[in-house]
């Protein structure tokens, strides 16, 4: 699909570019108030809203979060170009991953079941009869549901032989895996921090694109445009995102001023080495399981809402904190580049990586600076990372590299949970009272794993190909009992 038919992308990422394009020219504190107007012009026509006053309203919203501003501390009085001072002056970057656009809400009525034209007045009522809480009657010839005594346990839709009742969901309330999501008294979407795992459903599930990133775009920039030695650390699942192989990628970023770009999956294979000892420790001292700990917004579930499953996370770090770690030993500014949102809440957690940038993000800068990663040459790439960490970005990928890291010295039982819902929540807790028959659990966040992430640029089905070539080309994992050649 191209981007241009969502709507909510277009103007996410278009705001994103022209961030960038005033940073360049040296003229964001000047003319950022500007923004709404060039993209919603006078003679535009509105495409949901009202009007192109409203229009302007919430893209000045949107404007504000690729500043890296809070838009629920926005002092409307105050300008754009204020704000853009403020970003530019910034020391750290924004401490709260995520942000809501109240004027962008729907204040969408709430989940709810509903009786469509379409019920027939059955003379059985299969619909009443399966009811707990009598929450439907039947009022001239068809059924009625009381929202008041109706608790959406789906029921009355299951029975009803014409499927003639409907769930009307919130969508970024059902998305949300811990209920972070709730409405304040006006009926508009919040989000409660304390229970936020930073995931990106929500963001990505809002048709109104009324949920945004607080970007650290200027952040980074401000980096290299001070000369700092800044390094690009790239995530495996960033293979097939753009239209080039991973060699032109690295060129492209290098374009933009990083000083180096380094695969994560270099990190990736010292992770797979670690966890694969770990574990095998854990097991002779009488553990249960043991869970992987790549995925941020996984990590954030336990600590918030999953504590009996703290014992069973694996304490080794993840290919990004030890990618970071690697090159903070050569004096570099680091940024993370992802697919995901939950890598800001690692990023502020962990003194090794300085700033996040997800794959929108980075293609927005492509787009501002006028680079075709496509046009550029390739850049050599390192010949000992392992295939398994180069998959790492794919359900299973993980687990995969630790059973082939342990090959010959353990077998064991592996299973992969391929994203994080409230089903998924529900199955954990199982696991944490002693379900499950397996030692090794892979927990991603996102279905598909990090090709699936909020931030992705592709659709899943386009990159597993691009990614499967490079792992052909690459050697196989180095085996975990081996002489470690990397640090631990």
């Amino acid at each position: 699909m191209n981007i241009s038919d969502n709507q909510a992308i277009y103007f996410r990422r278009i705001a994103l570019r022209k961030i960038v394009q005033a940073f360049d020219k040296g003229s964001l504190d000047t003319d950022a108030y500007r923004i709404p107007y060039e993209v919603i012009p006078q003679d535009a026509k509105s495409s949901v809203r009202c009007c192109i006053y409203k229009e302007r309203a919430v893209f000045r919203s949107r404007t504000l979060a690729a500043l890296g501003c809070s838009v629920e501390e926005d002092d409307e009085a105050t300008s754009l170009n204020d704000y853009a001072k403020e970003a530019l002056m910034r020391k750290t970057p924004p401490q709260v991953p995520l942000t809501v656009m109240d004027i962008a809400c729907r204040g969408c009525h709430k989940a709810r079941h509903f009786v469509t034209e379409a019920c027939q007045g059955c003379l059985a009522r299969p619909c009443q009869q399966s009811c707990r809480f009598g929450a439907i009657s039947f009022i001239n010839g068809r059924s009625i549901i009381d929202e008041d005594k109706c608790r959406n346990c789906g029921q009355c839709k299951n029975a009803c032989p014409y499927n003639a009742i409907t769930f009307i969901p919130v969508p970024c309330e059902q998305a949300c895996p811990v209920d972070a999501i709730h409405k304040d008294e006006n009926g508009l979407a919040k989000i409660k921090f304390e229970r936020c795992i930073s995931c990106g459903r929500c963001m990505e599930a809002c048709p109104f694109g009324a949920i945004m990133e607080r970007s650290q775009l200027i952040d980074i920039l401000s980096q290299i445009k001070a000369g700092k030695k800044v390094c690009a650390l790239i995530a495996p699942s960033i293979v097939g995102q753009f239209d080039c192989s991973l060699g032109q990628l690295l060129t492209a970023i290098s374009e933009i001023g990083f000083a180096k770009v380094t695969e994560v999956a270099e990190g990736a294979d010292i992770t797979t080495y670690n966890e694969a000892r770990e574990l095998v420790e854990r097991l002779e001292n009488g553990a249960r399981f043991m869970t992987t700990s790549c995925c941020a917004a996984w990590v954030q579930a336990v600590k918030k809402h999953l504590p009996a499953l703290q014992e069973f996370i694996s304490h080794t770090k993840t290919p990004a904190a030890y990618t970071a770690e690697l090159e903070k030993k050569n004096d570099f500014v680091t940024v993370f580049i992802g697919p995901c949102v939950s890598k800001r809440t690692e990023g502020l957690e962990d003194p090794n990586i300085d700033f996040v940038m997800t794959y929108e993000e980075l293609g927005a800068i492509f787009e501002a600076k006028k680079i075709d990663p496509s046009q550029c040459k390739e850049t050599p790439l390192k010949p000992n990372i392992s295939a398994e960490a180069r998959y790492y970005g794919v359900t299973g990928g993980v687990a995969q590299a630790v059973e082939k890291a342990l090959a010959g010295k353990k077998q064991i039982k592996k299973l992969a949970l391929n994203g994080l819902d409230k089903k998924a929540i529900l199955i954990l807790n199982a696991f944490a009272k002693g379900a499950g028959d397996f030692q090794l659990l892979e927990v991603m966040s996102c279905k598909g794993g990090c090709i699936g992430g909020p931030c992705t640029l592709q659709p899943q089905a386009n990159v597993i190909r691009p990614i499967k070539n490079l792992v052909a080309k690459s050697p196989t994992v180095p085996h975990a009992f081996d002489e470690p050649k990397k640090p631990q």
